[in-house]
């Protein structure tokens, strides 16, 4: 039997008096024999376990090391470098330990060197005498746009971050931080200005972030865009608070929390909020100071006396991006507002800029201006484009051609049916619009006479109330109408614009897998083509004012899969114009005119922007010979600068003379078309257009950004050519990429 042999167990069988026996060891099996003392056998042979070791004598004198053994041992291992324990790892190698500051230059965020970098600060170059002389811990550093952003960046789009990082930082303008950001639709302002926040957040030459927070105010039917767009590009590297509903208790804790963030690193550094929101709760916002303020679709601050524009003009914040597609170009007040919000004084007070700029330029632009006024003008209209441009960074969709299939945008001429046209007569007959003028001056009535000439155009049934109750205009009119006629049901035969929708609509379901955009700017007109829509049984979606913000979000989203069921979108200009991405369409109906241009280029952008895969066809619908018609030559009519973008019906006797107010009010029944007939365009020979043109005309009339005129014959869209039978009288159209194909 085998005994421990630890000390303590040798001591408790000493302590016992107990009998010593002899140590016996471990044979094999089947050779045991007696050992004798030392491990070896009767027979002369040593047997001991392989899996014993002697042991070694125990001493008290410690083991010392040779030295140079010792210094070899430690050099061997300082000789082998730390390596990250991750397949093919080629980042840095963190041999800076916790807690200890970094030696050296401090420097950027991301590699300036790195191929394809967008450097947005490059300190300056030092001279090795200078280099020894600085402070370390004080040396500017590149700032460097992080690659996740700059990889996915457009030439003109890395321009345009650039641009907008010098404004804010006050390089391009010394003591000032503001600028508007202009570029057409389509063009990627909203990417730009997420670079831009994600850059300051989180770098700047002082190696330290720049601001701590910035607010995205935009649309109410933005917010959630914004938000997506934000995820989209930054993923989770950042969490944005979006406001877009709730009560005002809960709008205000969360305003508060995001006000009293501190620190280089906050949680939710970025508030996305609706125009209508921070108005309501501006109070909140002012009580603390953000680092950024960018306003989406800008020119809702054109007058700097509304109540939007107090509040966000009160919010304390240097550094302010105005984004707008259709900014103003030809009202002062309205350019003096714009660019007072972003960098106030740039043009001095209200009082100062129209002393010295607006009284000038508007004298010199009067025809009876003296050379000596006239000289001054364009002198003084110079030194404020060079002013402002400072400031303004503005590219047209022309660069889309590059990256965008074909657009190809037709204003189509329609007949009125003789329904309408006699309603029409009728009613210009009976409400005498045209007396009602007096010196210029536009009534009411003349406004309510615009109004109702505008939706007779649309369909007879918008205006059938009117005639039930005999309003003024309409006395007699419902004799008019077909018997047993009901507004419950659409009937499009009584529009010719209606026929021309509803030849459009049916060709290009059953021809084609493509989807189509409705707009109008009533409401009335969407309740036509929900009727028209149903009797079809076309499936649609529609958004009007009506709409809760988060509801705009899911239809948009489920619009634009490639697997939704839907055909039609019905949009109200008014509510979902501006910024909205409908991808999901390439064909976009533009069924009425609005007296605004940039309300219609705000809309016709909805199809023809980034990610679209199929050539786009945008149709602009407009009542031969009408007051619609009018409308649209005010649009393309090449304004003076004194004169300004027409954004309502209350001020068209700003814009108009006394006789094109009475030509308002008046009716072509014997034209193909209007527009056509007033710019007596000589490209065309009995109404068709001869290329190339003839010789000596002259293509500089208003009509010449469109490239073709054309009846049913010049026609190549095959959807628009079906129609042409229906109440199709004449087209214009352009070519999106005709001009870089050199094409007249």
């Amino acid at each position: 039997q085998r005994r421990s042999l630890a000390p303590s167990q040798l001591a408790k069988r000493k302590a016992g008096d107990e009998e010593e026996e002899e140590e016996e060891d471990w044979h094999p099996p089947a050779a045991r024999k007696r050992q004798k003392a030392g491990g070896e056998t009767e027979s002369g042979e040593c047997y001991r376990s392989p899996f014993r070791k002697p042991l070694a004598a125990l001493t008290n004198r410690p083991h010392c090391l040779d030295s140079t053994q010792h210094e070899a041992f430690i050099r061997s291992i300082l000789s082998k470098p730390f390596k990250v324990p991750i397949p093919n790892y080629k980042g840095p190698l963190g041999l800076r330990a916790l807690g200890i500051k970094r030696a050296g230059l401090r420097s950027p965020l991301h590699d300036p060197f790195e191929e394809g970098a967008l450097v947005l600060y490059e300190p300056p170059v030092l001279s090795a005498h200078d280099q020894l002389k600085i402070d370390k811990d004080k040396a500017p550093v590149h700032v460097v746009v992080d690659p996740v952003l700059s990889r996915v960046l457009r030439p003109h789009q890395r321009e345009g971050v650039k641009f907008l990082w010098d404004c804010v930082t006050s390089r391009r303008i010394p003591g000032s931080h503001g600028c508007i950001m202009a570029d057409e639709m389509g063009l990627g302002k909203t990417l730009q200005c997420i670079t831009l926040m994600w850059t300051l957040l989180r770098q700047s030459p002082d190696c330290r972030p720049e601001i701590e927070k910035a607010v995205v105010v935009s649309p109410s039917s933005l917010v959630r865009n914004w938000y997506n767009e934000v995820e989209k590009w930054l993923g989770g590297r950042i969490q944005p608070l979006a406001i877009d509903g709730g009560s005002k208790e809960e709008i205000d804790r969360k305003l508060v929390g995001f006000m009293n963030q501190r620190g280089l690193r906050v949680p939710s550094p970025i508030l996305i909020i609706s125009y209508e929101t921070f108005r309501l709760h501006a109070e909140v916002l002012q009580k603390g100071s953000v680092g950024l303020v960018i306003c989406d679709e800008g020119h809702r601050l054109k007058n700097s006396e509304n109540q939007t524009y107090q509040a966000l003009n009160s919010l304390n914040t240097p550094r302010r991006v105005l984004i707008s597609g259709t900014p103003i170009q030809n009202d002062l007040l309205e350019y003096f507002s714009l660019v007072h919000f972003v960098n106030s004084g740039i043009l001095g007070t209200a009082q100062e800029f129209k002393r010295h700029f607006e009284m000038p330029i508007l004298k010199g632009r009067d025809a009876d201006a003296s050379e000596a006024e006239r000289h001054k003008g364009e002198e003084r209209l110079k030194e404020l484009i060079s002013i402002v441009n400072r400031c303004l960074i503005r590219r047209t969709s022309d660069i889309l051609s590059k990256y965008l299939p074909v657009k190809i945008e037709q204003v189509v001429c329609c007949r009125l049916t003789p329904l309408q046209a006699e309603l029409y007569k009728n009613f210009l007959k009976q409400a005498k619009p045209v007396e009602e003028l007096k010196e210029g001056k536009i009534s009411v009535s003349s406004l309510s006479s615009i109004t109702s000439l505008k939706k007779l155009c649309n369909h007879p049934a918008l205006i059938h109330d009117k005639c039930v109750e005999e309003e003024e205009g309409f006395m007699g009119a419902l004799d008019l109408f077909p018997a047993g006629y009901s507004t419950k049901s659409v009937e499009p035969q009584l529009s010719g614009k209606m026929l021309v929708l509803d030849y459009i609509l049916a060709v290009t379901k059953s021809t084609s897998s493509d989807k189509v955009v409705l707009v109008s700017n009533y409401t009335q007109t969407l309740d036509l083509f929900e009727k028209l829509c149903r009797s079809r049984r076309y499936l649609y979606v529609r958004l009007d004012g009506t709409m809760s913000i988060k509801k705009r979000a899911k239809i948009v989203e489920r619009f634009n899969s490639p697997s939704s069921p839907e055909f039609i979108f019905m949009l109200s200009s008014k509510a979902g114009g501006c910024g909205l991405n409908l991808i999901g369409a390439n064909r976009l109906v533009m069924f009425d005119p609005d007296w605004n241009p940039a309300n219609d280029e705000q809309a016709m952008a909805r199809v023809w922007r980034d990610g679209q895969k199929k050539m786009c066809y945008i149709y602009r619908l407009l009542s031969t010979g009408t007051i619609e018609e009018k409308i649209f030559q005010r649009q393309t009519h090449k304004k003076a600068l004194s004169s300004c973008v027409v954004d309502e019906e209350q001020d068209v006797e700003r814009h108009f003379s006394l006789g094109e107010l009475k030509e308002l009010f008046t009716l072509s029944e014997t034209t193909t078309s209007d527009t056509h007939d007033k710019i007596k365009c000589r490209r065309c020979v009995n109404g068709h257009q001869v290329r190339p043109p003839p010789e000596g005309s002259d293509c500089t009339s208003d009509v010449s950004q469109w490239h073709h005129c054309a009846d049913k014959r010049g026609l190549q869209d095959s959807v628009l050519r079906a129609a042409w039978d229906a109440a199709v009288t004449f087209t214009f159209h352009h070519h999106s990429h005709e001009e870089q194909r050199g094409i007249p």
